[in-house]
């Protein structure tokens, strides 16, 4: 297939050669067969450019076109009953028509989000990848930037959106005086490029779609995930809290996190570095390379060492897991270990 389009691009590319070289609209075949060279390739560069684009957008685009040709025709025709000479009627006729129709090119590409192409009866439902929901990235799962691990393992397949709005706050965060605040913004924008450059199962759009009469970023991503039947993909948990209240599914990359920690069943042996002391009497604490804390009765005086622990229970919290097992020097591992380990 790209053979058959390389092809097709080479041949569309000579014919506009050729036919400038004998044509000669310009003065000159050399000049006029390099003319006909750069427009093949800036259509070509368009054409490329518009295959990526989602059907709303192009479907928007293409209406807000026309509205604006028939606009402009209109005004022409009205100037054209006036007492102005022919010379000032073609050059407004021509700028009106130019105007109005790249200003409804650009304004219903933009509003083209906003079409419901369920409502044309499945006539126009885009197939294939982009038939999936898209996924809204907000903020802080930009600044957090496991979502580009994952999407590097090719769990996240289909359309990635980019809202504008997370943009100029994201850039707002790099630019602030706060050299935390800065540092996190500065991470974020590295995410995306990151994102953008890695050619994976996924595509990368920048909305323009804005929110005016919303203020938060929060609420407007609601709105947008709304509008586009989307999922937001985020680690705020307020904002999956309001999310779910408005009906918006969310993908929360902490309970993805949580999910796929080790499984551990009570009775099981596992092998821990006890780090510190624990809140109660002889304890000690230990975490794994996960980050799951270990809850170690009678190894308070084994802090700094590495030990076989008995897990005696496992408690699931809003906040992740907990570990609890005991120490015991006389039973030393007559069952076979788990391979959790916790290192200093």
């Amino acid at each position: 297939m790209r053979f058959d389009v390389t092809l097709i691009r080479i041949v569309f590319i000579a014919a506009l050669v050729v036919a400038g070289f004998f044509l000669e609209p310009f003065s000159g075949r050399t000049v006029s067969a390099a003319v006909g060279g750069i427009i093949a390739v800036s259509i070509i560069f368009f054409e490329t450019r518009i295959r990526k684009a989602p059907l709303r957008t192009l479907i928007g685009g293409a209406v807000g076109s026309i509205l604006g040709i028939i606009g402009a025709a209109l005004i022409a025709f009205i100037l054209s009953k006036t007492a102005m000479s022919d010379g000032v009627k073609t050059f407004v006729t021509l700028t009106l028509t130019l105007f109005m129709g790249y200003v409804g090119l650009v304004v219903g590409a933009i509003k083209g989000d906003y079409i419901d192409l369920a409502a044309l009866g499945g006539i126009l439902v885009e197939k294939g990848p982009s038939k999936a929901h898209p996924l809204i990235l907000d903020t802080s799962v930009i600044i957090d930037g496991r979502v580009a691990d994952i999407a590097e393992t090719g769990f996240l397949a289909g359309t990635l959106i980019i809202p504008q709005f997370v943009l100029r706050e994201l850039q707002q965060i790099a630019d602030s005086a706060d050299s935390i605040k800065r540092n996190r913004g500065r991470r974020g924008l590295d995410i995306l490029q990151r994102l953008q450059k890695d050619k994976g199962s996924y595509e990368i759009v920048i909305s323009e779609a804005d929110f005016p009469d919303v203020r938060d970023v929060d609420h407007k991503l609601i709105e947008l995930a709304r509008q586009l039947e989307g999922k937001i993909v985020t680690n705020d948990f307020n904002l999956n809290k309001v999310a779910q209240l408005r009906g918006v599914s969310v993908l929360n990359i902490n309970e993805l996190a949580n999910a796929l920690k080790p499984v551990v069943l009570p009775g099981e042996i596992m092998r821990v570095f006890i780090l510190k002391e624990g809140k109660e009497y002889n304890q000690g604490v230990a975490y794994l390379d996960d980050g799951t804390m270990v809850v170690v009765d009678n190894a308070r005086r084994m802090i700094g060492k590495n030990v076989d622990v008995s897990v005696t229970s496992v408690l699931q919290t809003t906040a992740g897991k907990m570990i609890f097992g005991r120490f015991n020097e006389d039973s030393r591992a007559a069952a076979p270990r788990q391979q959790h380990t916790a290192t200093s």
